[in-house]
This record gives C-alpha cells, sequence and structure tokens, in this order.
C-alpha cells in the first residue's frame, strides 16, 4: 500500500520523470499535488501496470489531484547539459507550472537540485512507495507516450510507437540503417559497437 504523504498538512508534490534511458526523444517529467485521502487501489509505479491500467489511473489522478503539471526537455537539450541534468530540468519545468504552489517536494531517486527556496526530500524507488510519486510517474510516462506515438507517424522506421524510443534492436537496425534523426540523443550510445556516427 502506497503512502499518501511525507509530511502531514503541508502541501506536497511528487515528482518523477520518464525517458531516461532513450535513445531519442525528450525526457518527460511530472508534478502532482494529491488531496490527502486521496485513495486509489491500483495506483503503483507505472513501469509495473500495464499501458492500459495507466490511462485509466491518468484519468482518475488528473480528475482528483489539486494541481498536476507536466514538463519536457528536448533531445538538443540532454546533448547540451546531460540527461541528469535534463531530468532535473523536465523537473523544474512541471513544477513550475502548478496552479498551486507547492510547501514540500517528494522526488523520485537520490539526487536533485533545488527548486527555488522549496524543500525537497528524495526517495529512491519512491514511485512505489508514495501516492504522488507514483501519480507523477504515471503521467510522465503516459504523455511522452502520447509524444512518441505521434513522432512515430512522422518517422514509422524506428518502431517508436512500440520501443517509445529505447535501445531495443529493431531501433538500433533502423539507426543502422537509416540514420540518425533530429529526435535522437547524439551524446547516447546509439549503436552497439560505436565508432563513429555521422551526425
Amino acid at each position: 500500500m502506497l503512502l499518501p504523504y511525507l509530511n502531514k498538512n503541508t502541501i506536497e508534490a511528487g515528482c518523477d520523470e520518464a525517458g531516461r534511458g532513450c535513445l531519442a526523444g525528450p525526457v518527460f517529467a511530472a508534478s502532482v499535488i494529491l488531496p490527502a485521502d486521496f485513495s486509489c487501489e491500483k495506483l503503483n509505479d507505472s513501469k509495473q501496470l500495464t499501458e492500459k491500467t495507466r490511462y485509466k489511473l491518468r484519468k482518475i489522478i488528473e480528475e482528483k489531484a489539486i494541481a498536476f503539471a507536466v514538463g519536457m526537455v528536448s533531445p538538443q537539450e540532454i546533448d547540451k547539459i546531460n540527461i541528469l541534468n535534463a531530468s532535473f530540468l523536465a523537473m523544474h519545468r512541471a513544477i513550475e507550472q502548478l496552479t498551486i504552489c507547492p510547501e514540500h517536494l517528494l522526488i523520485d531517486g537520490n539526487r536533485f537540485h533545488m527548486y527555488k527556496d522549496i524543500p525537497h526530500t528524495c526517495v529512491i524507488k519512491g514511485d512505489g512507495k508514495y501516492q504522488s510519486i507514483a501519480a507523477a510517474s504515471i503521467l510522465a510516462k503516459t504523455y511522452r507516450d502520447d509524444y512518441m506515438q505521434e513522432l512515430h507517424k512522422k518517422h514509422p522506421f524506428y518502431d517508436w510507437n512500440k520501443n517509445k524510443g529505447y535501445p531495443t534492436k529493431k531501433h538500433r537496425e533502423s539507426i543502422k540503417q537509416y540514420g540518425i534523426t533530429e529526435h535522437h540523443r547524439k551524446t547516447f550510445k546509439l549503436l552497439e559497437k560505436q565508432l563513429s556516427l555521422t551526425l
């Protein structure tokens, strides 16, 4: 059973990202403030859920949340500042869009760059421990999946409708055959035995 909050009587926002390990596409992050009495039995880390369940839960989260927002950082920005900093920036962009300013942030993972002067707590595997982080993981994942589905229509060779930009065999074979797009992260190891890649 996921915990409803870390600090009672505090406006607490859970934050999580999706797409850190991908070869293509942006990194997305979400920030969610849930009511203290929020309860949803199926809520869990997005990686533990089926696609169908994730989208059902997204609807519930968006209906019941006090506030939620999604931020993204482009592949070009990822190449410039690295994926760890890009993940933090995506979370910052989500937090700054919240219609209510949180008093505390619950961050999935073990590191974070402080956002303004809002205190934060990093929680390793927090998306399987706290409701608000789990909710953020579901929004980040589903919004990113939607984005990759749209990119797939323009670049069907890479199988992004299925792999969502992750390094599958088919994805890497397509990079070898067709080269890269503007959506690929050039600083990532795009091919298994990468000596050089024409950019």
